[in-house]
């Protein structure tokens, strides 16, 4: 993965003197905001873009998905990517086509155009993920002072994730859904005018995957496929079957390019430990309840009890707002008692929280809905920065960057299958209301599962993975 730049080129570079550090982390923040904001920003506006482009829920799904799915199927590729012609380039290539990305979606005159533009949106993403994150290590060659650096970064993506569906519900309602997309075009051109004070990245030697990453993205791309397709015109049409077949047989294909190849995008030797293995089900099992209920509750705030787009954001707040606050809380538990302890208990707290969710009617009061998505979000902050951090420990520190990019792509693959399965129940279960209670209890028992492998953990974390 990309190192840092030596301290002395950082300090001979012009660039560096006029930027500095802050101009750095500046930089890498607006980023890393742009792409998180665009995981929830657009969910709000999807009935407004299903009214305007007359598209059903297939097409909606497809909006959300087409973004996820690249993200997560190119991620592992990126740090390479990076490596080879450095991150402020990579990271720089990835602005511009996110913003360019982001202009055709506002531009979109239909659902073709638009789904196509969100996996574009979704590929610069990619790229600009690890790359944001390199910015910030070449920056900060001082290990506390990048602590906190980090610790920042990591908060923007927190407020992001936060501001997205009010953002999006407050655009939709007044301007319009366009402008969740044209709304990233100021924020990606004061990224790149401070990403034009960083100094350049040193390039190292690093091969691409290409095997890897071909059948990756086909696998994910058939099998999400498959599944939306399938609720919405039926698993027995020839088109869906043939699509889940090639997912299993691209999945088995990148398996083989994995076990066999000399330069790997996924060391399989990693998930040799249980812990390593678990983090990742753990990542996509959280991912998969969040946005899969975000995904829902948008759609039942607003086509099943007629709220505005705007209100429907701010249904949103309560659940979202305590997401910064909890992980810092989250880091201390797990520095006293061990990151199994708040792992179990978010996962445990979340499950309730979607149990207690399939007793939403269709009279309820929209703020009891809003206090019973709390602990959801609450379950997620409390589990994923002990998870990051067992993850990390259990690798040795060569392999952390690798560690940490499966880590979120697993999370990724979460969300957009939860998307594309969500959907699907909702579409079949001959209301929306009982797709939404299928739902939730579909993901309340993956949570279930995945605290009881949680518990198989030892109580201080696990060795480090075999053969890393």
């Amino acid at each position: 993965m990309t190192t840092s730049a030596p301290a002395s080129l950082a300090a001979a570079s012009p660039s560096a003197a006029r930027g500095g550090p802050r101009v750095v982390l500046g930089a890498a923040l607006l980023g890393f905001f742009l792409i998180s904001l665009d995981a929830l920003i657009v969910t709000v506006a999807l009935p407004g873009i299903g009214r305007s482009l007359g598209v059903g829920m297939s097409g909606l799904q497809w909006v959300v998905d087409g973004y996820t799915l690249i993200f997560a199927a190119l991620m592992l590729s990126a740090g390479a990517l990076s490596d080879r012609i450095g991150a402020r380039r990579a990271y720089g290539g990835g602005l511009v086509l996110f913003a360019l990305a982001s202009a055709a979606c506002g531009l979109a005159p239909g659902i073709g155009v638009l789904v196509v533009a969100r996996l574009v949106q979704g590929g610069a993403a990619a790229v600009m993920m690890p790359t944001s994150l390199a910015l910030v290590r070449q920056g900060f060659p001082d290990q506390a002072k990048r602590a906190r650096a980090i610790a920042v970064w990591t908060v923007g993506g927190a407020v992001a994730v936060a501001a997205g569906p009010v953002v999006g519900g407050a655009l939709t309602a007044s301007v319009g859904w366009r402008w969740i997309f044209f709304v990233n075009l100021p924020a990606g051109l004061l990224a790149l005018a401070l990403l034009a004070r960083v100094p350049a990245s040193p390039r190292l030697p690093a091969r691409l995957d290409a095997v890897g990453q071909v059948t990756a993205v086909v696998a994910m791309g058939a099998l999400t496929y498959g599944v939306i397709e399938g609720g919405d015109k039926g698993f027995g049409r020839p088109l869906v079957v043939v699509s889940l077949l090639v997912a299993v047989a691209a999945a088995a294909a990148f398996l083989a390019a994995q076990a066999r190849g000399a330069h790997p995008m996924l060391p399989l030797p990693l998930f040799r430990s249980r812990v390593v293995a678990v983090s990742l089900v753990v990542g996509f099992m959280l991912n998969a309840a969040y946005y899969g209920g975000v995904f829902i509750f948008s759609l039942y705030l607003q086509q099943e009890r007629g709220q505005s787009a705007l209100h429907a954001g701010v249904m949103f707040i309560p659940m979202t707002a305590l997401v910064a606050v909890v992980n810092l809380a989250s880091a201390k538990l797990a520095a006293r008692f061990g990151p199994r302890m708040p792992m179990v208990s978010g996962q445990l707290v979340g499950a309730a929280g979607l149990v207690a969710l399939t007793t939403v009617g269709a009279h309820t009061n929209v703020w009891v809905v809003a206090a019973l998505m709390v602990p959801v979000g609450l379950g997620g902050a409390l589990t994923v920065p002990a998870l990051t951090a067992l993850l990390l420990d259990a690798v040795p520190a060569e392999r952390a960057g690798t560690a940490g990019a499966v880590l979120n792509t697993g999370r990724q693959v979460g969300g957009a299958i939860a998307v594309a399965v969500f959907g699907a129940l909702l579409a079949g279960a001959g209301t929306f209301l009982a797709g939404m209670r299928w739902s939730m209890l579909l993901a309340a028992a993956g949570l279930v599962l995945t605290t009881g492998a949680t518990l198989m953990l030892p109580r201080g974390g696990g060795r480090r993975a075999a053969g890393a």
